[in-house]
């Protein structure tokens, strides 16, 4: 794993993973395009999750709900009134800073999470916190700073057409909770998933995507019978490190489960558990598993006076389900996978190549075709095209073949197929393995089941 997160930032950009946002304007601070293989990993480790947590479950269903959603819906969940961060700003030099982290980064195990916003201040005075940036201790009053981003719909500005932009996708889950069990008929328990985006206006975002102010999210909102004997929490959090480990192949020394204490607990949850993942900048937060009771559904029902409640058919009683949630943003479990990736290595020759050592199935190519000189270019195009039926294959003609070799190592396509002289003659290639660079050769008849094999 690199300790070196701008070597890495910069191995991105270079191999078209991770673009500054609006770069040739100066950038926006901490908005970022996904190139053409950023966009072909996201999209593969968006589907490897549908696929195991959604499509793949028996007892899980997905949806697609809107972005922007009726304003009573974030007054029913509590978001209007308390989703908010606590901001201090330094007066000398005008750094500005959730005051839990500034805490945190003087005491990681002070208990701040039940203090008032004066108890907080006087712990601040008292204890002469020091600005990280400039090392003063002249900071402001602590304010609440809202992190909804708020914008209006219809042609007429006024409060009537406030809006606002979801900051988590789960909220849209929750209100359809009745026509995904009514119209698919479904008992409890199951689950509904969803993939979106999400956006929060965070004071301190950084350390490139892990914290950004537009995300997305893959959630997961498990229902169940409060009666049922199942420990469901326990078994989603075995999902999720399977998911970790065998999916995407994260290495299990680099993470591990922390357990929120009670006091800390958010508002809406009975338990919850964070996979923190070991970054370059430090042990943070992952994935949330989170038990949520029937916060949820209780506030929406009041809060719309619709019945969510849920007919259990064998006592013929109506109840409220209770919800597990798994919660995790796409962009950070996407920097767990680079950082795990992203390999330098000294070869024989003295040598060094860079590789990014990705997962077969989050590879944004699984396969590469090449021809060794500009002779074979014909027949390996057509072989490029005829690999396209069943694999994501990229071809590169350009520059000698050790380069190509280099350049396909640093972006992380697991085979190297080279079309040379001899093909032609003996109908042969030569397949080549990016973590051991071990070559063989392979009919070209067989080859499809060849790929198959190890893809």
């Amino acid at each position: 794993m690199t300790k070196n997160i701008d070597e890495l930032v910069a191995h991105l950009k270079d191999m078209g993973f991770v673009f500054q946002g609006s770069e040739i304007y100066g950038g926006l601070a901490n908005s970022w395009d996904y190139g053409p293989l950023g966009v072909a990993i996201k999209n593969n480790l968006k589907q490897l999750w549908w696929s195991y947590f959604v499509s793949k479950n028996p007892l899980n269903v997905g949806i697609d709900s809107s972005i922007i959603l009726n304003t009573n819906v974030w007054k029913s969940s509590g978001h209007l009134s308390g989703f908010n961060d606590l901001l201090i700003e330094c007066k000398t030099c005008h750094s500005r800073y959730r005051v839990d982290k500034l805490i945190e980064a003087f005491d990681p195990s002070f208990a701040w999470a039940k203090l008032s916003i004066p108890e907080l201040a006087d712990y601040i005075k008292s204890q002469k916190l020091p600005c990280p940036n400039c090392g003063s201790h002249n900071f402001s009053e602590i304010r609440q700073f809202t992190l909804m981003f708020k914008t209006n719909q219809g042609v007429i500005e006024s409060e009537k057409s406030t809006v606002y932009l979801r900051p988590e996708t789960a909220q849209g889950i929750f209100i359809n909770f009745k026509n995904v069990q009514r119209s698919q008929r479904k008992k409890l328990p199951f689950g509904v998933g969803q993939i979106g985006k999400a956006f929060r206006n965070e004071i301190t975002p950084g350390n490139f995507i892990f914290r950004t102010r537009e995300f997305e999210q893959m959630e997961l909102e498990f229902f169940y019978n409060p009666e049922d004997e199942k420990d469901w929490f326990v078994y989603w959090m075995n999902q999720v490190e399977t998911f970790l480990a065998q999916r995407v192949g994260l290495n299990p020394k680099n993470y591990r489960l922390h357990e929120i204490p009670k006091d800390d607990l958010a508002h809406y949850s009975k338990r919850t558990i964070d996979f923190e993942y070991h970054f370059p900048f430090g042990w943070e937060e992952l994935w949330g598993l989170a038990h949520r009771g029937v916060f949820d559904l209780t506030a929406h029902q009041n809060g719309s006076g619709a019945d969510l409640t849920y007919l259990e058919p064998t006592k013929n009683q109506k109840i409220l389900a209770e919800v597990i949630e798994p919660s995790v943003g796409v962009e950070r479990l996407l920097l767990a996978i680079f950082c795990e990736a992203f390999t330098k290595e000294k070869l024989a020759n003295g040598e060094e190549r860079i590789v990014m050592k990705l997962p077969t199935k989050l590879a944004p190519y699984q396969v590469a075709v090449l021809p060794l000189q500009k002779q074979q270019k014909l027949a390996a195009s057509e072989l490029f095209e005829t690999l396209l039926t069943n694999f994501n294959a990229t071809y590169d003609e350009t520059g000698n073949i050790g380069k190509r070799y280099r350049r396909q190592d640093a972006i992380g396509t697991p085979l190297i197929v080279t079309y040379d002289f001899d093909s032609a003659v003996d109908h042969q290639v030569t397949v080549r393995h990016r973590d051991t660079m071990s070559q063989e050769r392979v009919a070209i008849s067989e080859l499809d089941t060849y790929l198959r094999k190890y893809l």
